[in-house]
């Protein structure tokens, strides 16, 4: 069986769902589609004009929530939640912090602004928004999670779930806007990210991020096909280069 998952690598809500088809060994094929671009076909499958969507057969989900709960139903193995039911109602609740506020803070605040802004409509962002999530909004919710966070492993023991997944994908989009956790401030927050995107869930789509970043929308699939070329066994559990970081 192989999905259509519609939606930008660069997105957080696509990592989370691309790193859980790869943490249940399920084969996709991608349609890198730019969030609230696309024809009345994709307003039809996501009338939101949002992504991801996920497409099995004559089901089309558009929410990346919806999609990874689906999958850890109809593919229980691995399973996405922790077993205890306490411990699963707080793992939902973590995977709605980190899509709506830290989508909110980071995405919105910083990598709209810094990344997306530019690329799309050749322009700069919101610089007043930059400077307001850099000194506010950003310090509050790492102070937030570093108290959460165990002193080893993920929220709910040694093996990445749901909650770990949805967390770390928008530290790369962080990352991706010049924001790296300091580790002498945040010291556990720091090394579950590092955890986290070591696992070869989020390292597999790593190269096809960098070509989709790397290119204006019009030459965005050219650059796809030729990443997906050189994405071998060598390029997984690489980590991105960390040139023109700024340290929070």
């Amino acid at each position: 069986m192989t999905f259509k998952l519609i939606g930008s690598f660069a997105s957080p809500y696509v990592r989370k769902v691309t790193a859980c088809l790869h943490l249940k060994g399920l084969d996709y094929e991608t349609d890198p589609i730019t969030a609230f671009f696309g024809n009345d076909e994709f307003e039809r499958l996501s009338p939101l004009r949002r992504i991801p969507v996920l497409i099995d057969g004559d089901l089309a989900i558009p929410d990346s929530s919806a999609i990874c709960a689906y999958l850890d139903e109809a593919w229980p193995e691995p399973p996405l939640l922790p077993a205890d039911p306490k411990d699963r109602a707080r793992a939902r609740w973590l995977e709605e912090y980190a899509d709506t506020r830290l989508g909110d803070v980071f995405i919105w605040g910083l990598f709209y602004q810094k990344v997306v802004h530019p690329l799309i409509w050749g322009e700069p962002g919101d610089q007043a928004r930059i400077e307001k999530t850099l000194a506010e909004d950003v310090p509050r919710e790492l102070n937030w999670l570093e108290g959460q966070l165990p002193e080893s492993g993920y929220f709910f023991g040694e093996r990445i779930g749901i909650a770990d997944i949805a967390i770390a994908s928008f530290f790369r989009n962080a990352i991706y806007a010049g924001v790296e956790v300091d580790p002498e401030r945040w010291r556990r927050l720091a090394a579950f990210v590092d955890r986290a995107f070591a696992e070869p869930c989020f390292a597999a789509t790593y190269a096809f991020e960098q070509a989709q970043l790397s290119t204006t929308p019009q030459r965005r699939r050219e650059a796809l096909e030729q990443a997906g070329a050189r994405l071998t066994a060598e390029t997984l559990g690489t980590r991105e280069p960390k040139r023109g970081i700024m340290k929070l």
